[in-house]
């Protein structure tokens, strides 16, 4: 009888990517939403469903009764678009309250999705790996913050006797992206609005292969042990050049200066303070665009056989998902 596991989060696009994962290694799989969710990113899955919410601790046992592993995905990434207290509420006492319910439930294992966010930046020339700390003053990234605290409480679980796996996530693009976070590029490209690229870098990995890290995590990983899902290592202009050429869009035309980023961040800031609507982009984020946040993927390649994915597979794969859903991109 295959294994049942539960996977919170599970209608965005990583959770929904978990599920598709253990979906095709032969387990049975309990997805997790909220009444308000839309299930759009699982179309095509066969999965149980459990209603539950994070900030809802009764609803959790519930919800792993007969689960033998949990994929705590659930999170809010979309940081420019939330209030820290939001932000803190959901990713850290919301995992509190899963890794306490995973232990009342008899949960086998855990894998905890944190970030790469969670490691900071290095130094320049450098590249992050698992031993890395994150060295940002809270405020000025609160999201990271969130998932440093999120682990603290994960080793406290491990501590305690819970089997937990770390993995920390790269900037994902690729198919069931319903919210556009990586897929905001593609969207921007077809748009033609990508005039100029940030002048930083970060690490891609395609979702479809970020999913099947999960269940590799669950399967091969250390308990107490973190592993970064990554790809490649990309500058924006190297990025949006990439995602162009694949959709048909707009090349940048230039790499804006450091110098006008970091200003142009103080007038996000500025305008976010009066706009009463959803921010599109916050200060924070386009001070972290400066910074070339590149790391190894050695570790999860050697001891879970995480394989390596080209940015630009991960582009096509997402380019054609949003087509074939019907979503409009211009």
């Amino acid at each position: 009888m295959a294994s049942r596991a539960l996977v919170t989060g599970a209608t965005g696009c990583v959770g929904a990517n978990v599920v598709a994962a253990l979906l095709d290694r032969g387990y049975d799989v309990r997805a997790m939403r909220r009444t308000t969710s839309s299930l759009s990113a699982l179309e095509g899955l066969e999965v149980e469903f459990a209603v539950a919410n994070v900030l809802d601790p009764p609803s959790l046992a519930e919800a792993m009764t007969g689960c033998a592993l949990l994929f705590h995905v659930a999170a809010i990434s979309d940081y420019w678009r939330t209030s820290a207290d939001r932000i803190y509420a959901v990713n850290v006492e919301g995992t509190r309250h899963i890794l306490n319910a995973a232990m009342e439930s008899g949960v086998e294992r855990v894998v905890f999705t944190s970030s790469l966010a969670a490691l900071g930046v290095p130094d320049d020339g450098a590249l992050l790996d698992e031993s890395a700390t994150f060295n940002l003053p809270p405020h000025r990234f609160v999201y990271g913050h969130s998932k440093v605290l999120a682990e603290e409480i994960v080793a406290e679980a491990v501590a305690d006797g819970l089997d937990v796996v770390i993995v920390n996530p790269a900037a994902v693009m690729g198919a069931r992206d319903l919210n556009f976070i990586g897929g905001s590029f593609i969207r921007e490209s077809r748009r033609g609005l990508t005039w100029f690229a940030p002048p930083g870098g970060t690490n891609w990995i395609d979702a479809e292969t970020l999913g099947l890290g999960h269940v590799l995590a669950a399967e091969q990983g250390r308990s107490g042990e973190r592993y970064i899902l990554g790809g490649e290592n990309l500058s924006f202009r190297q990025l949006e050049a990439i995602v162009a050429e694949v959709v048909d869009g707009r090349e940048p035309l230039m790499t804006m200066p450091r110098w006008a980023m970091r200003g142009g961040a103080v007038l996000i800031d500025g305008f976010n303070a009066v706009w009463p609507g959803t921010p599109h982009l916050d200060g924070d984020q386009a001070r972290l665009s400066c910074e070339e946040i590149y790391c190894t993927t050695e570790k999860a390649e050697r001891e879970l056989g995480l394989p390596i994915v080209p940015f630009r597979a991960a582009v096509r794969r997402a380019y054609q998902w949003y087509r074939s859903q019907g979503i409009s991109l211009t």
